[in-house]
């Protein structure tokens, strides 16, 4: 073969070359995109949908309005200013849909008020009755859920109790039963515990005669009385009310509820 001829068949075997690649690649434009390929690829792909670009925040659990484990205020001191003739009246176990409104008409009746230390199922049942005690302008106390003895719960329990209960700035526990543990717990969840001087036993029903008895003969200066409007029968303790208030007020005495 000339040298002449191989220029001529390298030239256009050359030539060829170019042809196919470009044939190649106008095929290669023509064809659709592979799915799969696309899915596994961002280059050139259609973009994600958006995202935020900041993360959501969960609402934070409710915490105390002060330092955990700082001192709570007295719900009393502000109201014995001046050593002023004052007993304050409490009732636990409530609110009762038959003895709650009964208590309300006798302390309304003196011009008295008082403090209801509710169990949080007695409130979920009754949410009405709660609304008449601060209307009429009494306070509300916590007295747990369940009335559980505090002190021989599990740790978890206690915390329920005492933080899930009745919305207040007081907790009575139940049966005052209380330890260090009981009491950490309450200052925790932004209350101060409050028990009571005189117990008149009003709830094992002696009698009217002995539960208005026992409040006369005790309760003095700035003393905080027990009674009950919940948890059976009251009709001794509205009868008992409604005698010693009138006799109470005589000797100076006024009854404002706590500061819950």
């Amino acid at each position: 073969m000339s040298r002449k001829l191989a220029a001529v068949i390298g030239t256009a075997a050359a030539a060829a070359l170019v042809l196919g690649g470009l044939f190649a690649a106008a095929l290669g434009h023509s064809t659709p995109p592979n799915p799969t390929a696309a899915a596994g690829s961002t280059a050139g792909s259609v973009p994600p949908p958006s995202t935020p670009t900041t993360t959501p925040t969960s609402t934070p659990p409710k915490t105390p309005d002060h330092t955990p484990g700082t001192p709570v205020a007295d719900p009393t001191a502000a109201l014995v200013a001046g050593n002023q003739k004052v007993i304050f009246f409490s009732f636990d176990d409530g609110p009762d849909p038959i003895w709650t409104p009964k208590v309300l008409q006798v302390l309304k009746k003196y011009g008295a008020h008082a403090t209801f230390f509710q169990l949080g199922r007695n409130q979920a049942l009754y949410p009405g009755l709660r609304d008449q005690i601060l209307a009429d302008g009494n306070t509300i106390g916590s007295h747990s859920i369940d009335h559980p003895q505090l002190t021989a719960i599990s740790a978890a329990r206690r915390h329920h109790e005492i933080f899930d209960g009745p919305q207040s700035k007081c907790f009575r526990p139940p049966y005052g039963a209380s330890n260090p543990k009981v009491r950490a717990d309450i200052r925790a969840a932004g209350m101060a515990q409050v028990l009571w001087d005189v117990d008149p036993r009003d709830w094992a029903r002696p009698g009217t005669n002995a539960i208005a008895h026992n409040i006369l003969t005790h309760a003095h200066r700035h003393n905080i009385v027990l009674m009950h409007d919940g948890g059976g029968d009251r009709a001794q303790t509205v009868a008992a009310l409604d005698k010693v208030l009138p006799l109470l007020k005589a000797q100076g005495y006024s009854f404002p509820a706590m500061d819950c």
